[in-house]
């Protein structure tokens, strides 16, 4: 599977972007995807991550109530909508994918996925 992520930007706090995740062959391969950030000098952390399905979802800490992922099957399309972003939610933003066994699976381990797209950069400024 081939991830190309997009939608980083600059932002002031309080504000909202919304990154894409366009993924080939997502649909046949059946993939759960996560969204994972990285702020230099410290290790990649999982944000937000959703099954095959669509069904289930996990939402780090941070992500919980301001940050919503979603998926568009038809359009090999995962999204994560940031919302009252904070100047702590800078970081690259990359997302994920693995092959799953069952649609309602998700992963929250960077070891579970077994594609990665390019980072985008979120900066958000105070």
């Amino acid at each position: 599977v081939q991830l190309q992520a997009c939608g980083g930007g600059l932002v002031q706090a309080g504000g909202s972007l919304t990154l894409s995740c366009a993924a080939s062959r997502l649909t046949s391969r059946s993939s759960a995807i996560g969204w994972f950030r990285q702020i230099p000098g410290m290790e990649r952390a999982l944000v937000a991550a959703i099954s095959w399905s669509g069904d289930n979802t996990y939402y780090a800490d941070s992500a919980k109530g301001r940050f919503f992922i979603s998926r568009d099957n038809a359009a090999n399309t995962v999204y994560l909508q940031m919302n009252n972003l904070k100047p702590e939610d800078t970081a690259d933003y990359y997302c994920a994918a693995r092959p799953t066994l069952g649609s309602g699976y998700i992963y929250t381990k960077g070891g579970d996925y077994t594609s990665w797209g390019q980072g985008t950069l979120v900066t958000v400024s105070s």
